[in-house]
């Protein structure tokens, strides 16, 4: 009892069990071998079952050895003693600070000096109680002065072994030597290293109080888990609070065992024990602009509001020169989340940015373009919201990119590359929902987009979708399916929409042939401000439209499946656009008319379609043992009748002095236009125009694959013995042919081709071809090209090539491949600092190399082109590029890459860049360069790897947002 009470070591924070007594372990008397004798002579033989000498500890010394008592006793434990009564209670029953199991080993021996009121354990000690573990070479219990000691010991080599390891909880410390005092718990501990959080302590002597706070002694502070680090932070005098904080005096920071003149007054480093979050300040990084002059960035404070809400404020300041001020920027952050319902990000950014040049530039070039801002000030505006799929709910989802119209922002204070270089955005908030009990669903959409290249904008406000899903017939009149009806059926869906833009498209009549009354014959842009509210407001544009689909159903006819259908479509608009022409200024005027509009379309159509295979087999064993090749033919046909009652598309006007530029001759006299020239009344409408004339169309596709089936080599067991290969994946052609129109009825036909060459090289091609003739103007004749003197099936108009190789060891199923993994989402997280390096990315130092190409080639047919003296004709390779990115490890924990494009057609690198990726255990350095173009630049980072760490780091960089 009193060897479970020592081993206790008073302990520290054990949970009360009131409830429950240890049983008392009987001691059993000692066998006379096991009796320990005086220290052997020299030689004496090795104990086979400690691998030590036979016991070469000297007998412990007796102090006031107790006078023999004859008289025979039971003692608590039911063990019949004789002699004097045990003076250090060993037979008494106690109530000790045990109260729970005690669990204690040690390899070579455990020695109990009762006389001297000591327990020694000798050999890989260990002893555990509760939530506490100590381990040592050595532990000693002298429970006379309630000191607990664990200490390693030497070995031959002099090198300490088994050095005492404390382990309380998720609290770890090993030392030289370890002091704890039961009665007072109070400890001392030398040459120390224990972890708080993701920093570990070094300390060659700290005290442990009563409460748990530590006390040290000549300290360092460090994220290396090496026991000699690779640098760390080193301080005289330090208090740690464990699973909150470390607080130490001045110090100054040691890398490879280098002072450096860096540090401060004191030092503050949180080590939360918990996952839970913090506020606290964001330590902002310094650097020189070239642009802007000396600069402190992203520095700010978190706020960590509640466990759904966090909220980051940063900015950034520039100092400029002596005359002028270098601007300044300002971003706001708050993620939201709340589990199993919703996710989200919200960030504005605003960023003023002086006009005037602030400094000369430092480039080679001694006439460099200046591009100086458009805008003062520029903004950026980001709402993401995600929700949680949950069935019979509503969906509300948000996507929202919204930044200055001139795209100021992206090109002054955006620091990474991909958004740097886009120009388009796209917003969308959403709400959809499937009414329960009824197949109805709806969405209302809120949608935005913008160009900055352009300057721009068109939204959509509102979107709404209705939709009734497919309805059976005999489900709606409660009548029993038969074959002849069971799979008639409709659906109907509504969308209303109202968009708003401010790109004003040109207004011209027959390509302008046709002089017009007001508007402008180029398009305009109309900035984006209040006062230009009522201009936007007249050139949005309202519409809705109906659809109906009947569905006949789909029945197959000997291989030959045959699908008919019904489809009838109306279009609303609120307004209409009315021609008059003007005799004295012989032009037309355009009005735009407030009224009810409706343009309904209909159709029937029936396709039929089936697929066939061709099969070649080798007889006998071969590498290559089968070949199929499947084609799928299908069919359709489509009937649209004349005209539908409703409004007409086309007004007709009469132009009666008038002539056409292209024949010189009076649009009155020519028999096309009898009844006037048409116009469209809702060009440029939000549906178009919808053509409500007859149609009789005849649609054709054929679609072919081709398959080996190849011997599988590896197959030892025969359950695989072939592997299927494509050849060709897809080869289709399309075309139609239509039976209501009076020239040019056959349409062009296209075609698409795609494969997979070893599962390497992976080839693209689309096209179309023209079967009509040319004139020497480029002109379609409505002659086929088989009909002329030199025979020809189609001519080809257009055409593009897309071909795409890996070079990657981490593919296929070679023993020597690696696997590669997926690189980690840049999803931000709570209190995340957006990184400042807009060059990083995702490094894995398992691949040995890397290399992916991607060719891209467009073709467009230019035509025959007239003779012009100093006319340059244009090539038929409109696009011709070459992309290249890669890597290579050249050792260990050095890895370069490298991103390339090179247009053909301009004959100039498009972007090229270098990246170099240095792993230092404890610290990383990424450096990047971009030798040329308008985003040049380098960009080199040295930071230590831990997040807690993050404003250790030394930046240089001259990126395309100050190298000018």
């Amino acid at each position: 009892m009193v060897l479970t009470l020592l081993l206790s070591l008073g302990l520290l924070t054990a949970p009360a069990r009131a409830q429950t007594t240890p049983t008392p372990t009987r001691q059993q008397p000692l066998p006379a071998q096991q009796v320990p004798q005086p220290t052997p002579a020299p030689g004496t033989q090795v104990s086979p079952s400690t691998n030590v000498q036979g016991d070469v500890r000297p007998l412990p010394t007796i102090v006031n050895p107790p006078k023999p008592d004859g008289r025979v006793r039971a003692d608590t434990t039911g063990l019949r003693v004789g002699g004097t009564p045990d003076s250090v209670g060993l037979g008494v029953g106690r109530k000790g600070a045990v109260e729970t199991t005690v669990l204690y080993k040690a390899k070579d021996s455990i020695r109990f000096e009762v006389q001297n009121k000591r327990a020694i354990l000798f050999d890989k000690a260990d002893v555990t109680y509760g939530d506490v573990n100590l381990k040592a070479a050595l532990i000693t219990v002298d429970y006379e002065r309630n000191l607990v000691t664990a200490e390693g010991v030497a070995d031959s080599t002099g090198k300490m072994q088994d050095r005492p390891l404390f382990t309380q909880g998720a609290e770890t410390y090993q030392a030289g030597r370890i002091d704890y005092n039961i009665k007072s718990k109070r400890g001392r501990i030398t040459d120390v290293v224990t972890q708080q959080g993701e920093g570990f302590i070094h300390a060659e002597k700290i005290k442990r109080q009563p409460n748990g706070d530590i006390n040290g002694l000549h300290g360092s502070y460090t994220t290396c888990n090496l026991e000699h680090p690779h640098f760390y932070i080193n301080a005289s005098k330090m208090k740690l609070i464990p699973g909150q904080q470390v607080i130490t005096g001045p110090f100054n920071l040691v890398i490879g065992d280098i002072p450096t003149p860096l540090g401060f007054l004191f030092g503050y480093f949180p080590t939360p024990k918990s996952n839970k979050r913090a506020s606290g300040l964001i330590i902002p990084t310094f650097g020189q602009a070239a642009d802007r002059g000396f600069f402190l960035r992203n520095g700010g404070y978190y706020w960590a509001a509640n466990d759904h809400i966090g909220v980051r404020l940063t900015g950034d300041i520039y100092a400029g020169n002596g005359d002028r001020f270098g601007g300044w920027r300002g971003t706001a952050e708050m993620q939201y989340i709340t589990r199993y319902k919703y996710n989200g990000l919200f960030s504005f950014g605003f960023n003023s940015n002086p006009i005037e040049r602030t400094f000369n530039s430092t480039d080679a070039n001694t006439n460099p373009t200046y591009t100086p801002p458009s805008s003062q000030n520029s903004f950026f505006l980001s709402w993401r919201h995600t929700p949680v799929p949950q069935p019979g709910g509503g969906r509300f989802s948000a996507s929202v990119n919204l930044t200055s119209s001139n795209g100021a922002y992206q090109r002054s204070a955006v620091f990474n590359q991909r958004n740097y270089l886009s120009a388009a955005f796209q917003s969308n908030i959403t709400y959809s929902k499937q009414l329960r009990n009824a197949p109805i669903n709806y969405s209302l959409q809120l949608s935005q987009t913008q160009d900055t290249r352009l300057g721009t904008m068109t939204a959509n406000l509102p979107d709404l979708t209705v939709g009734l899903a497919r309805q059976y017939v005999y489900d709606i009149l409660k009548i029993r399916p038969r074959k002849a009806y069971e799979q008639l059926a409709f659906s109907y869906n509504l969308t209303f929409q109202n968009s708003l833009t401010n790109n004003v498209p040109a207004r011209l009549l027959n390509s302008g042939s046709i002089p017009l009354l007001g508007g402008s014959r180029e398009p305009y842009i109309v900035p984006i401000k209040l006062g230009n509210l009522s201009q936007l407001l007249r050139n949005s544009q309202t519409g809705m439209k109906h659809d109906f689909n009947i569905t006949l159903g789909s029945y197959t006819v000997k291989h030959i499946n045959i699908s008919p259908g019904i489809t009838y479509n109306e279009v609303w608009y609120f307004k209409r656009l009315e021609y008059s022409y003007n005799p004295l200024a012989r032009a037309v005027a355009i009005d735009t008319v407030v009224s009810f509009n409706r343009l309904p379309t209909g159709s029937a159509n029936i396709n039929l379609n089936t697929s066939f295979y061709g099969t070649i087999i080798r007889k006998g064993n071969h590498k290559f043992q089968a070949l199929r090749h499947k084609v799928t033919p299908s069919v359709g046909f489509s009937y649209a009748p004349g005209k539908l009652p409703g409004s007409a598309a086309f007004q007709n006007v009469k132009l009666d002095d008038l002539r056409d530029p292209a024949t010189g001759q009076l649009y009155s006299s020519n028999p096309l236009y009898g009844d006037g020239v048409p116009f469209p009344q809702f060009n440029n409408f939000i549906y178009g125009v919808p053509l409500n004339r007859s149609n009789r169309r005849l649609s054709f596709q054929l679609q072919n694959s081709v398959e080996m089936k190849v011997r599988n080599s590896d197959d030892t067991t025969g359950t695989t013995p072939f592997n299927k290969v494509s050849l060709i994946r897809d080869l289709t052609f399309s075309g139609g042919y239509d039976l209501g129109r009076d020239t040019f009825q056959l349409e062009p036909i296209s075609f698409s081709f795609n494969t997979e060459v070893a599962r390497k090289l992976t080839v693209f091609i689309n096209g179309s071809l023209n079967p009509y003739q040319q004139d020497s103007l480029g002109r379609l004749r409505d002659k086929y090209l088989w009909q002329q003197s030199k025979v020809r099936l189609a001519r080809l108009t257009s055409a593009s090539l897309n071909l795409s190789y890996q070079f990657n060891p981490s593919q296929g199923n070679r023993k020597s491949a690696v696997k590669r993994d997926v690189a980690p989402l840049n999803d931000p997280q709570l209190g995340a600092v957006t990184p400042l390096n807009p060059y990083e990315d995702y490094v894995n130092f398992e691949i040995p190399w890397e290399l992916n190409t991607t060719f891209g080639l467009t073709y467009q047919n230019q035509g025959p082109l007239p003779a012009r003296f100093g006319r340059v004709r244009p090539g038929p390779y409109t696009a011709a590029s070459l992309n290249l990115n890669g890597s290579v490890k050249l050792t260990e924990s050095l890895r370069f890459g490298f991103s390339s494009n090179y247009d053909f057609v301009n004959k100039t690198p498009a972007f090229t860049r270098l990246d170099l990726t240095k792993d230092l255990h404890c610290w990383q350095i990424n450096g990047t360069w971009t030798p040329f173009g308008p985003a040049r630049g380098y960009f080199i980072t040295i930071a230590a790897k831990s997040a807690l760490l993050q404003s250790l780091k030394l930046s240089r960089n001259r990126t395309f947002l100050n190298n000018l």
